[in-house]
């Protein structure tokens, strides 16, 4: 029976998870962040009162039937209008997810409507019934700024104070919280930490899901974690510091494995130190796309993931 896997986040770290996951199980529900701001999500949501359509249309296009059809359709909705009119720079799939939710309004049988069409393997699902903002507040030479947006957080200098989504207890979709009671799996990261990983254990009701599941997690850590590499978000913390931050925001939350790359790990006993406090597995490995490259190799992915997967299963 095929391992059934829950993936938390958004944006591109999720899709490269996404990608390498589908090559082992077809039971995938992708829990999306739904705080985006920027960009063309960000222009429709201004127009339209709809969930951010970005970082879901992203997962379906990483969940795409790996034929001729799924193929096509998964380049067609990550195409964006080229141009100066209103339609520049938005994406078809955006496009079409704001159509459907502004015909039918609930947003999982939009998402479905658009997964059938794309052949796509497993589910996408909203973290919340509800669109999110996300608001932080940085220190940043004894100065205290608080920012909002999810743009604004994650292009933000500074080491993070607190972390709040608003509204603070928004409605979770019963889909995904049903999804991640019944997984043998669940991932988290990796992705933007703050803005669309971290966000995942501020919903009060998915929480305590993610508490309650007898499902065995892993945590992917980013490849951006140095600070002499990294110009983006959280320039200058460190693996550890990013599991810290887990701890801080769900003290119960249990990592069973934690994965990161080998070039990002400075203190291996230390960094396993903090891994079996979190009751967990510490697992390093080569995941690069290239040398310096920030974004993860799906076939390096996919082996990982078949290896503990396949380890655990055995032992």
């Amino acid at each position: 029976m095929p391992q059934k896997v829950v993936a938390l986040g958004g944006g591109h770290g999720l899709a490269a998870t996404l990608a390498s996951l589908r090559k082992i199980t077809p039971s995938i529900t992708a829990i999306v962040t739904v705080a985006d701001n920027g960009g063309s999500s960000g222009r429709l949501r201004q127009e339209f009162p709809i969930l951010p359509p970005g970082d879901l249309r992203m997962a379906l296009a990483a969940l795409c039937s790996d034929d001729e059809w799924g193929r096509e359709w998964s380049t067609i909705i990550q195409h964006r209008f080229t141009g100066e009119g209103w339609l520049q720079g938005h994406a078809v799939g955006n496009l079409l997810l704001a159509a459907l939710w502004d015909r039918d309004e609930d947003p999982v049988a939009g998402l479905d409507r658009v997964a059938s069409l794309l052949k796509v393997v497993g589910r996408v699902l909203p973290m919340s019934s509800q669109p999110l903002d996300i608001e932080a507040t940085f220190i940043d030479g004894g100065r205290y700024t608080v920012v909002r947006g999810q743009a604004e957080v994650a292009t933000s200098k500074g080491r993070l104070d607190s972390l709040r989504i608003i509204p603070q207890d928004p409605p979770s979709r019963h889909e995904a919280l049903s999804a991640i009671a019944d997984a043998d799996w669940i991932t988290m990261g990796p992705g933007s930490w703050i803005s669309s990983v971290l966000p995942h254990l501020l919903v009060p009701t998915q929480r305590r899901a993610l508490a309650e599941s007898r499902a065995k997690r892993i945590v992917l850590l980013n490849l951006d974690a140095i600070p002499e590499l990294s110009g983006n978000e959280y320039a200058g913390y460190t693996p550890e510091e990013h599991l810290g931050l887990i701890q801080q925001y769900a003290p119960d939350f249990r990592a069973d494995y934690v994965v990161a790359d080998d070039s990002v790990v400075r203190d291996v006993a230390s960094l396993e130190n903090l891994v079996r406090a979190m009751g967990g597995q510490l697992v390093i490995a080569d995941l690069r796309q290239a040398v310096g490259s920030v974004h993860h190799d799906v076939e390096k992915l996919t082996s990982v993931f078949g290896h503990i997967m396949h380890e655990s299963l055995i032992g």
